[in-house]
This record gives structure tokens, sequence and C-alpha cells, in this order.
């Protein structure tokens, strides 16, 4: 019998420490877990989820717009932001209370309340002190905003979904995926909306004809793109912000966002008292069993900084109750994670970048292909899909794949598949298109563009 309280305490109630604790808990391991806002961690409670139905909402003018097109004559009265708030506060519940029966119901006990380590085998939880074998953290990560003038009357995507009113003009900073978002569902919704980045091009890490096409294409939809700019100061002026770039230029506007990257939430998590060791970043440092060096704690999801997506905590947090509690040790395969952007138009990819390719096979071939898709053609909506092909040329392997344009995520996740799987270009090739679709261009590839 242990001479412990629990087999396996879980701190953080995001996605990978639920899948961590469920788990778990169905191998038999007692099991507690500790979440001190709500269950369901960033993505579903302030991110992806929500931020997903933003977008649906935000991208149905475009779709009342071309209707038009089709014979349909649609009037648009008004928008609600209040009523989208609300609609989107009652899913969010659903999904909390979802979570949180799913831990129940595997025999987990669940506590309301921050997690904090006294030592390698304690938890404090609220007033409540608890020994464990192991220990699991998953407390996540948090936006980062930078240490400028006037930076407390700026918001970040937290309190965004939050908005007692939707703006009439914002100021959106940042050139990841959150700002490009962000960016577009202000847009999307009527928000007079800038995009300010100070780098030289949006989205930095991913394929450069990526970031290309989409920076044009939000640009086209009536963004106003600040490229190579930064802000210096903000000032509450009359209730607006006022702000002031590095250059000397000044803007007010309603409301300004920063999407500047995020950091892993390990303050006042008391890891310096069991004396886990951090990097840089302050993310956990693990090696690929996500273990510490302490060997009876362990991390999951992105408070290790290794890719930061949902179905990677997930995947990382099954990977640890398999292996530690289900007699089946296995270790998360971050090779070839497809990840997307609800950017509009959306993007989708799998595997290298161009650059990154180039860079570990030496010869790479290239396809790409540009054009209008089939809905457009009987409308005046000038969007146009982008799509690529990365192949290894000393062994005809997909290496690659790329899209910007409507349903790169539904369709990437599919792509992927066959990229994980190994498929050739030959494959690609070998493969009957289904007609008439946007996917079926993957298939009919042929000519290189190097």
């Amino acid at each position: 019998m242990s001479n412990f309280d629990y087999d396996l305490i879980v701190i953080g109630g995001g996605s990978g420490g639920v899948r961590a604790a469920r788990i778990s808990a169905t191998h038999g391991a007692k099991v507690a877990i500790c979440e001190e806002y709500r269950y369901g961690g960033t993505c579903v409670i302030r991110g992806c989820v929500p931020k997903k139905m933003f977008v649906y909402s935000s991208h149905f003018h475009e779709e009342f717009i071309d209707s038009a097109s089709y014979g349909w004559d649609v009037e648009v009265k008004s928008f609600n932001w209040k009523k989208l708030i609300e609609n989107k506060d009652k899913e969010i519940d659903r999904l909390n209370g979802i979570y949180g029966n799913l831990l129940k119901n595997a025999g987990c006990e669940v506590f309301d309340g921050r997690g904090e380590l006294l030592n390698r085998n304690t938890v404090k939880i609220g007033d409540k002190t608890f020994t464990t074998e192991r220990i699991l953290v998953a407390t996540g990560g948090t936006p980062f905003m930078p240490s400028i003038p006037g930076i407390e009357h700026a918001i970040t995507s937290n309190e965004a979904f939050y908005l007692d009113e939707l703006p009439e003009s914002a100021v959106v900073v940042g050139g990841g995926y959150i700002a490009v978002e962000f960016a577009g569902i202000f847009n999307g919704l009527g928000v007079d909306t800038t995009l300010v980045y100070r780098g030289k091009q949006i989205l930095r890490g991913f394929d450069q004809d990526v970031a290309d096409h989409l920076s044009a294409e939000i640009q086209k939809k009536g963004i106003n793109l600040k490229l190579n700019s930064d802000i210096e100061k903000i000032e509450l002026v009359d209730g607006k912000k006022k702000l002031t770039y590095k250059d000397g230029s000044t803007q007010t506007v309603d409301q300004v966002m920063y999407a500047t990257g995020r950091a892993p939430n390990t303050t006042d998590v008391g890891l310096e008292k069991a004396g886990v060791e951090l990097g840089r970043k302050g993310e956990i440092l693990v090696n690929a069993e996500s273990q510490t060096n302490v060997d009876n704690i362990f991390a999951v999801g992105d408070v290790t900084d290794r890719i930061a997506l949902t179905p990677v905590a997930t995947m990382e947090g099954h990977a640890f109750a398999d292996s530690v509690y289900g007699n089946n040790p296995r270790i998360p395969d971050h090779d070839n994670v497809p990840s997307a952007v609800f950017s509009q138009p959306p993007v989708g990819s799998v595997g290298l970048s161009e650059e990154q390719a180039t860079e570990k096979y030496g010869q790479v071939d290239i396809y790409k292909s540009e054009f209008r898709i089939l809905k457009h053609t009987l409308t005046e909506n000038t969007e146009r899909t982008f799509m690529k092909l990365i192949v290894d040329t000393a062994t005809d392997k997909v290496v690659g794949v790329h899209m910007v344009g409507p349903d790169a995520a539904e369709i990437m996740q599919g792509i992927a598949i066959a990229v994980k799987a190994g498929a050739k270009k030959a494959d690609f090739d070998a493969t009957v298109g289904i007609h008439p679709s946007t996917a079926e261009e993957f298939c009919t590839m042929r000519t290189k563009s190097n």
C-alpha cells in the first residue's frame, strides 16, 4: 500500500493535464487534479475554441456579400456583439462542465484551486496539503506583454473574449498566428483594424511563400498592415488610446491588443522548492518522456515550450499516462505535426518550410499553385488560394505541404496523414482528385516551380 495520499497529482486542468489525469485514473492510478480557474485550459476557455467561434462570426459578412452572386437577396441590418459573447459564454460553460465530468467519471478527485509544490512529493492546493508519488505540471502559458509606458491600457487575447463593446477602431500588435487571427476577426466585424509588427513580414517561422501570400490577402480585405514598426508608448486621451510609434508618428484608436508571444506559466508554482530546472524562457526542461530533472516530476503542454498546440499537449499527456501507469511505454512524436492559422483566409501546414527543407536535404523540388477557387468565380471576391508541395529530390518524399485558402485546416488534416505515412510525390500524382474541389489541386501539380 502506498505511503502517499495519491499516486499522481496533476497541476493544471487544460487539455494536457486533463488527458493525463483521466487516462492515468483509467489505468488504475489514484489521481488528483487541481485547476485555479476553469477546467479546459487556454484552448477551451480563452483560446482556440472561442477564437474559432469569433472567426466564424466575422467571416459571415463575406458570405452575405458573395451570396448575392448566387441569387440570394440578403439584407443585413446589424451585428450584435453582446449576443455573440453571450452565446460563446454558454458554450464555454458547457465544455467546462464536460471536462469536469470526464475527470470525475474516470475516478479523479477534482480540486478547484491553485496547486503549488512544497517539495518533490508534496503539493499544496488552497489551504490543504497532500503527498503524492508523482507530480505532473501542466500549467500552460500566458500572454506576454512588453514593458512600455502605458502598457496597462492595452489588452491581450484573454480580455478580447470578454469586451463589453466592439471597438470602432483597433490596433493589434504582433505578427504571429494569434495577432493575425484577431486582426482578421476585428476587421471582419467592421472594426477599422491595423496590424503592427516590428519584423519585415508576418508569420515568422512559417514558409516564406505562405507568409507573403497571406500578407497580401489580408491587406486586400482591408487590414492596414504596418511592418518594421513598433509602439513606444500608450496614453489614455479622452477615453481613447493614443499610440506613439518609435518613428515618432502617432495613432489614436479605441482599443489596442498585444499578441506578442506567450510565456510558460511557471511563476509561483513552487518548482524551485522541488529543484525543477527551468530554461531561459522560464519553461520546464523535460526529456523525451516529459520527465524533468527530478525523476518523479513530469511536465506536458505549453509549460514545456516544445510545440504549443492543444493536440500536442493532449498527445504528451496521454503518452505519459500510458507509459507510467498503462504498461505501454511510448514517446510523444513531435515530427510532422500539422497546424493551422485561422486567419482570413486560413493557413494549413504540415512538415517543413522550403527554407527548412533546403537546409536539411539540400536539393528539393517545389510545386506551387495559385488560383481563385470555384466558389468565388461567380462573385467579385478577389481572394486567391495558394498551395505548395516540397519534395526531397533524392527520395521523392513529400516533406512539406502548405496551403492558404478556404478550408485549409480541414484539407491539411487529411494531407498530414499522408505526410506522416511517408508518402512520395508519385503517390500524390497517382491519387485521383475529387472534382470539382480545391483539395484536388494537391494531386494535379506536375510542374516544378524551381
